[in-house]
């Protein structure tokens, strides 16, 4: 059987798909910090995260022997039907939560849900397993703690990037404490999800600092907390991978969806044409589409019961 990769292409309008191929050929292609100085150089230069209206309530939650930073977002209008976990992106060595505070804002406002984003420790100063353990802690807490909070124990995960992987890491690491129950979804963009450069895939992006940064200290980084391709990956909760066709990790997207489908879990892997890793943050209408239809997938498996 032959499968073509238009076949597994979101549904887009051409507009919008020529909008998005006519702002890639101006945009200059972008690549990470090479190095630990220019990290420290790009980390340096970074501008400040939009801010979001009703800003977030910071906190620190404990859990796990843990102590974690949070930013908590709540509905303006009413109770939350259910609790939305974001790791960030940026590699496992740059950002923060607060980065993505507006489009928190926006989800649990659209959703009626309430957000909390973790705040992980970065690379290289706190390699793995400091950032797993962080967001493992901070969804125990909510395991724990979000019936009493929020009044709802309805709890989806997410993330984008490095962001995803920790996400689906601390899924695994759920399921082998049998905590994973409360989780009715996942919505994964763009991980990455081979840090041990042994498949194709992984092969890619082999020579990446961020690697280097965040796990170059383990001998072998297919232990799937690293690596989460190669984990044992049954028992888990829905998920939906969104991955654009020109992004250097489809194919490490690609072969989660086929992993997890094999597993016996429920998942939907939606390819958007001709876009680049990152792009559910470029200023383009497809983005947009990309970002509402993660909304909808969300409500249809958080907020109905």
């Amino acid at each position: 059987m032959r499968l073509a990769l238009d076949a597994l292409f979101a549904d887009v309008p051409a507009e919008q798909l020529d909008e998005a191929r006519d702002f890639y050929k101006s945009r200059a292609a972008g690549r990470g910090p090479g190095s630990l100085e220019e990290l420290k150089d790009v980390r340096a230069k970074r501008s400040a995260p939009p801010a979001a209206d009703p800003p977030a309530i910071e906190e620190t939650i404990e859990a796990a022997e843990a102590r974690v930073p949070v930013r908590i977002f709540t509905p303006i209008d009413g109770p939350p039907q259910g609790v939305y976990l974001d790791i960030h992106g940026g590699g496992f060595y740059m950002d923060s939560a607060a980065r993505g505070d507006k489009r928190n804002r926006e989800l649990a406002d659209a959703l009626h849900l309430a957000v909390v984003s973790v705040d992980y420790r970065l690379a290289p100063e706190h390699p793995w397993p400091a950032a797993p353990d962080d967001c493992e802690a901070a969804a125990l807490w909510l395991v724990e703690e979000a019936d009493a909070r929020f009044g709802t124990s309805r709890l989806a995960i997410g993330g984008s990037s490095a962001g995803a992987t920790l996400a689906l890491a601390t899924l695994l690491r759920l399921r082998d404490r049998d905590t994973v129950g409360q989780f009715t979804g996942a919505a994964l963009q763009f991980g990455t999800y081979d840090l041990s450069a042994r498949t194709p895939a992984g092969r890619r992006i082999a020579d990446e600092y961020f690697i280097q940064a965040y796990a170059g200290h383990v001998e072998d980084r297919t232990v799937p907390d690293i690596s989460p391709i190669y984990g044992v990956l049954r028992g888990l909760p829905p998920t939906l991978l969104i991955v654009g066709s020109a992004d250097v990790l489809l194919e490490d997207n690609l072969a989660l969806a086929g992993r997890l489908s094999a597993a016996g879990n429920d998942v939907e892997l939606r390819v958007y044409p001709d876009s680049p890793h990152g792009f559910t943050a470029h200023p383009t209408a497809m983005a947009r589409t990309a970002l509402s239809s993660v909304d909808s997938w969300l409500r249809d498996r958080i907020t109905q019961s």
